[in-house]
C-alpha cells in the first residue's frame, strides 16, 4: 500500500519538551524505527512532519537578535526547518532500515503548499505562535511588520494567519521519486506556504499551514491507500475527562463528523487531525488511522485487532 505517515510535534523532541540538537536526534531516530516497520512489511511511505518546536527556537533567534540583524520570515523558517529535519529523518531512516535488512533509497525534498492569497487569515491573522513578550520587545518585530496582539498579564505574542493548504507544488516529484522507489520526507510544517501573484509567480508568505490539512491534500493527490496521522495518544477518545469517556476504534465517517458537531475534539489539537482525516476519505481515500506512534503498524493490520482509531467511509 502507499501510506502517507503525519508524524506529530512528539516525534520530533524528547519527552519532556526538550528540542536541543541531540534531544531531537533521538527523538526521530525512535520515529525511524516505527516508520521503518512499515517499509519493512512491504507499503511505500511518504512522511510529513511537524515543526512547531524548531521554528520556535527560531523566531526566539529573531527575537534576540532583532536589533543587530533583520528577523527571518516565517516562510524561510520552515525552509530552514524542512532542511534540517529533513536531513535527520534520512539519517535515522536509513539506519533503521540497515538493521532490518532492508535497502531503499530515501530523499527529503523542500516543498512548497500553495495557499490562496485572499484566504481570510491574512485579513485577520488568528494563530498564535512563539513565545510571550513584553510591549517593549514585541515592538521592535511590530516595527520590522510583524503583527502582535495584547495577550494581558502573559504579555504580547505573535499572530499570523493559518490558510487553507491547496496544493503541494512538488507533488509530482514526489510522484517520479515514488516511482522510483524512493521514501520520501515532503511538506514538512504543513509545507513553505507560497501564494501566486496575477503574473504567475510564486512568493513566500507569513503563515503556518496546518501540518495534517497538507497531508490530507498531498494523500489525495498521491492517490495513496491509507492516510495515517501519528500523534500521542493510541485513539481519539470522545467524553474526555468525564465517567463517559472512551476510546474509538472503528469508526466510519458519518459517526465522526457527528462527534466533531457534538465539539468533541479540540480545535488546538485533536480537531484539525479528525479534520484531516475525514476530508481524505471525502476524496476517495480508503482509511484514515489516529494513533500513537509505535502503533501506527500495527493499526493498519488487517489481522490486528482494535488498534488505534481507524475512520473508513462506512
Amino acid at each position: 500500500m502507499r501510506i502517507i505517515v503525519a508524524l506529530g510535534g512528539n516525534a520530533m523532541t524528547a519527552a519532556d519538551g526538550s528540542a536541543t540538537p541531540q534531544a531531537q536526534i533521538d527523538a526521530i531516530a525512535t520515529a525511524m524505527t516505527h516508520v521503518a516497520e512499515l517499509v519493512v512489511r512491504g507499503h511505500d511511505v511518504v512522511l510529513t512532519h511537524g515543526n512547531g518546536p524548531q521554528v520556535g527556537n527560531l523566531l526566539v533567534k529573531n527575537e534576540l537578535a532583532a536589533n543587530v540583524v533583520p528577523p527571518v520570515p516565517l516562510d524561510w523558517c520552515g525552509a530552514q526547518t524542512q532542511g534540517t529535519i529533513g536531513f535527520t529523518v534520512l539519517n535515522s531512516l536509513e539506519a533503521a532500515l540497515r538493521r532490518h535488512g532492508v535497502e531503499r533509497p530515501v530523499a527529503a525534498l523542500i516543498s512548497r503548499t500553495l495557499v490562496d492569497g485572499d484566504d481570510e487569515g491574512f485579513a485577520t491573522p488568528t494563530k498564535p505562535v512563539g513565545r510571550y513578550l513584553s510591549h517593549d520587545e514585541a515592538k521592535v518585530l511590530i516595527d520590522h511588520g510583524q503583527t502582535w496582539e495584547d495577550r494581558g498579564e502573559k504579555g504580547w505574542r505573535r499572530v499570523v494567519a493559518s490558510p487553507e493548504p491547496l496544493e503541494v507544488l512538488e507533488t509530482g516529484t514526489i510522484t517520479t521519486l515514488l516511482d522510483a522507489g524512493y521514501l520520501i520526507v515532503a511538506a514538512g510544517g504543513g509545507g513553505i506556504p507560497v501564494v501566486r501573484d496575477s503574473a504567475g509567480e510564486l512568493h513566500g508568505v507569513e503563515a503556518v499551514i496546518d501540518k495534517d490539512l497538507t497531508a490530507a491534500v498531498l494523500a489525495k493527490a498521491l492517490d495513496a491507500d491509507v492516510l495515517v496521522i501519528a500523534t500521542d495518544v493510541e485513539n481519539v477518545m470522545v467524553g474526555w475527562g468525564t465517567p463517559q469517556e472512551r476510546a474509538l476504534e472503528a469508526v466510519t465517517v458519518a459517526e465522526m463528523r457527528q462527534y466533531a458537531a457534538d465539539d468533541e475534539f479540540a480545535s488546538g489539537s485533536m480537531g484539525p487531525k479528525v479534520e484531516a482525516a475525514l476530508r481524505f476519505i471525502d476524496e476517495g481515500g480508503r482509511c484514515s488511522v489516529i494513533t500513537s506512534l509505535d502503533k501506527i503498524g500495527d493499526a493498519i493490520d488487517p489481522d490486528a485487532d482494535d488498534v488505534g482509531t481507524v475512520i473508513t467511509p462506512g
